[in-house]
């Protein structure tokens, strides 16, 4: 038993003593010009775009995953696979799609199982059942794919082997209430009350694992005692693999108490359905499985992709431009607004000792959604930086991993010192799209969106902030 981390390691970087201090002003020397600006957006943009492409899905399964000889070596283990009777595939996400045919790809085409993804594939695969859920609440084919999958791992015993594949966007995808009493729309209305409370998705995803049939190890303990290996494309902080799809296959590291605590703290229980409320009230949610349990046992876990790997990738391209460059997470969950003071204040600081700069910065930040308007996290760090940087020469892009980015079709988008006279000039006020939520808007009139449509990958989020 055991979990491991593949990707990439990153130098530590050192970070102030109270890292959610927030700082005062910052300056730049002089105006941005318009060659210069235009040159420093299409850098970022570059720079997106490769670490999009250095981190893909292909690449890391040709690095990790091989079969020869009727081996399966899955990173550092090794299956005989005609010593199974049988052998299953399960791919659960965003990336559910992405993750077989890779698989395919590096050991061949000799699987079969279950797919359940968000985006209906360009063609199927051959011996897979498909199941469409929604995203980013569930939908009738999330529960149906949970139901097929709790279906196809019963009854399995120690000569069956299960390859789990989990990606981002798992948690909704295939979803099945472990109460009855809790209907679909009531689970709907949960995990949307989930998604707008602002809490970091490590907190939303403790509350669902107690609330579901597969999540937090409930699958693991379901396809006991078959042998168990998940690879991980992992959209959730580096320290919490049982994050991802809401750990369906790893003993869960968060409690009950922690349930009620988060729902506390964010004031949940009156936005939660009866059915759901009634659980909090009464301290009626079941206890998840732990590492000391039995289903574990025969189970690996290997990280084979995560926003480091991204984080790597775009470092290394800044680096060959010529940029000094560094890479700060310390704002990782962090409310996007403070993250936005805080990375602009550390780019201020680099600038000092060396131009031109390059911050870098994984992870996700926080939105309590007000309003009702279209836009995502990355449009609102990145429209809350362009108040901070007008008349500066500083480029800052925000963009999401799998390419959507909250209820917009839009990736993120990019500012500069010029945004707010630009926005001016078309009768935009950034301050009212902000508090309505409604960044989408306001960088499609400036052509400042990034739009990539669904990159069948999910890696987190990646901001690059530049100087010069």
């Amino acid at each position: 038993m055991g979990w491991h981390d593949l990707t990439p390691r990153l130098r530590p970087e050192g970070a102030p003593d109270n890292p959610r201090k927030v700082f005062g002003s910052y300056n730049a020397a002089m105006p941005p010009t318009g060659d210069r600006t235009i040159e420093m957006r299409a850098m970022a943009r570059r720079l997106f775009e490769h670490g999009l492409a250095e981190a893909s899905i292909e690449r890391a399964f040709q690095r990790h995953v091989s079969c020869e000889h009727n081996t399966l070596r899955v990173c550092e283990d090794l299956y005989q696979l005609s010593s199974y009777s049988r052998v299953l595939v399960v791919s659960i996400g965003k990336a559910a799609q992405r993750m077989v045919d890779a698989l395919e790809s590096s050991a061949g085409s000799r699987f079969q199982g279950i797919i359940a993804s968000s985006l209906a594939p360009a063609s199927q695969t051959r011996g897979f059942r498909y199941f469409q859920g929604g995203h980013p609440t569930p939908n009738a084919e999330s529960i149906h794919a949970a139901e097929a999958v709790l279906k196809s791992v019963d009854g399995l015993h120690e000569n069956s082997l299960v390859v789990f594949l989990l990606s981002g966007g798992g948690s909704s995808i295939a979803e099945k209430p472990i109460d009855e009493e809790i209907s679909l729309d009531d689970l709907t209305a949960t995990y949307r009350a989930l998604v707008l409370s602002g809490a970091p998705i490590g907190e939303i995803n403790a509350i669902r694992k107690h609330l579901s049939a597969i999540k937090g190890g409930r699958l693991a303990q379901a396809a006991a005692p078959a042998r168990q290996v998940s690879l991980l494309v992992s959209d959730v902080p580096d320290n919490h693999p049982d994050a991802l799809a809401s750990g369906p296959t790893m003993p869960d590291s968060t409690s009950v108490e922690d349930c009620y605590r988060i729902a506390e703290r964010y004031g949940l229980i009156e936005q939660l359905p009866a059915s759901v409320r009634e659980l909090f009230e009464h301290h009626a949610l079941e206890e998840t499985p732990k590492s000391e349990d039995p289903s574990f046992h025969r189970s690996r876990w290997w990280t084979v992709l995560s926003n480091r790997t991204l984080l790597e990738a775009t470092r290394a391209e800044a680096e060959r431009a010529g940029f000094k460059t560094e890479v700060d997470n310390s704002c990782d969950d962090w409310d996007y607004e403070q993250a936005a003071t805080y990375l602009l204040r550390r780019l201020a600081q680099l600038r000092e000792a060396s131009t031109p700069v390059c911050l870098i910065s994984g992870g996700e930040v926080t939105v309590k959604v007000t309003g009702g308007g279209v836009g995502g996290r990355n449009q609102q760090f990145a429209l809350a930086c362009a108040e901070k940087i007008a008349n500066q020469n500083i480029t800052v892009l925000s963009a999401g991993t799998d390419g959507i980015d909250g209820n917009s079709p839009a990736a993120g988008a990019i500012v500069d010192g010029t945004t707010l006279a630009r926005a001016k000039d078309r009768g935009l006020v950034a301050q009212a799209h902000l508090d309505n939520f409604n960044a989408y808007p306001f960088f499609q009139s400036l052509a400042d969106g990034i739009t990539t449509g669904p990159t069948a990958n999910n890696l987190r989020d990646l901001r690059i902030l530049l100087s010069y």
